[in-house]
C-alpha cells in the first residue's frame, strides 16, 4: 500500500525520490519509493507504531550504514544507481545549493548555514548581532581542520523524518547529499528524537565512533537553525546564537 504526498514542485519530488533511492542503497529501513508522478510523490506506506529502546538502536546502526555508504564529495547531491540527480536540492520546501567540494568547512558555511541566516536577517527574523555571531562562527569553521571523508547524510534528520513502525526504525523525506556525519545525528539531538541515547549507542557500535564526538553537535546545528529562522520566524533566533556562541566555545574562538 502507498503513501501520495504532495511536494512543491516537480524537481522537488524528484529530488526527494533520487535522496531515498540513494540512501536505500544502504538501509532497507529507509522508505521505499513506489513512483513520481509531477509534483507528486508515491512511498510504501508506514504504519506508525511507538518507538522502543530497541527500535531506537537499530536506527542507530542502520544510520551508520547509511553514512558509511559514502559519497563522491561535499555537497555532491544523490546518486541512486549511479545517476547523479541534477536539478534542485531542497531542505522542506526551501531550495539549497548541492555544488560538490572537498571542503567540508567551505562546503558547510558557504551552502548551508549563511544563505539561511543572511534571509533570515532580511527578513528581520534575527537581529544583526546574530548574524554577526553566525559569521564569525562560520570564521572558526573554516578555520578548523576536519579530518573526515564525505559520509552519505539524510540532510534533514529531525525526529519527524525517523518514524517507527512494528519491523523497527523507517527513515523519510531526506534533503539528502554528501556531509558530515554528527549532522544527521545533531538535527535528531536538536529536534527531541526518542531514545537519542540509544541512536547513538546504536550508531557508535557499527561505525567505531568515538563516543564523545557529539561535541561538535552545536556546530551540525547551525543549518537547521538558520533554516528554521528563515521560515518559522523570530522564535529561533535565540537558539541560533546560542548554537553560535557553542560553537566559537568548541573551537576555542
Amino acid at each position: 500500500m502507498g503513501f501520495t504526498k504532495h511536494a512543491p514542485s516537480a524537481d522537488a519530488a524528484g529530488a526527494e525520490a533520487a535522496g531515498l533511492r540513494w540512501l536505500r542503497e544502504a538501509s532497507h529501513c529507509v522508505v521505499e519509493v513506489l513512483g513520481t508522478d509531477g509534483a507528486t510523490i508515491t512511498t510504501r506506506l508506514v504504519e506508525a507504531a511507538p518507538a522502543t529502546p530497541e527500535a531506537a538502536h537499530r536506527a542507530g546502526r542502520e544510520l551508520a550504514r547509511i553514512h558509511a555508504a559514502g559519497a563522491e564529495a561535499f555537497g555532491c547531491p544523490p546518486a541512486p544507481d549511479g545517476e547523479t540527480w541534477a536539478d534542485t536540492n531542497y531542505i522542506g520546501s526551501i531550495p539549497q545549493k548541492c555544488e560538490p567540494t572537498d571542503d567540508w568547512a567551505a562546503f558547510y558555511t558557504g551552502q548551508r548555514v549563511l544563505p539561511f541566516a543572511r534571509a533570515a536577517h532580511r527578513k528581520g527574523n534575527i537581529a544583526t548581532e546574530t548574524l554577526d555571531l553566525v559569521d564569525r562562527a562560520c570564521g572558526a569553521i573554516r578555520g578548523h581542520r576536519w579530518d573526515v571523508e564525505p559520509a552519505r547524510i539524510h540532510g534533514d534528520l529531525w525526529a519527524g523524518n525517523l518514524l517507527f513502525n512494528v519491523d523497527g526504525p523507517v527513515f523519510i523525506d531526506p534533503a539528502a547529499h554528501g556531509g558530515h556525519p554528527e549532522t544527521d545525528l545533531a538535527m535528531l539531538a536538536l529536534f527531541g528524537a526518542p531514545y537519542l541515547g540509544e541512536i547513538r549507542r546504536g550508531y557508535t557500535e557499527e561505525s567505531g565512533a568515538d563516543p564523545d564526538f557529539d561535541t561538535s553537535t552545536p556546530i551540525h546545528q547551525l543549518h537547521p537553525l538558520a533554516v528554521h529562522a528563515q521560515t518559522h520566524g523570530p522564535a529561533y533566533g535565540p537558539e541560533l546564537r546560542r548554537a553560535a556562541e557553542d560553537t566559537l566555545r568548541v573551537l576555542g574562538d
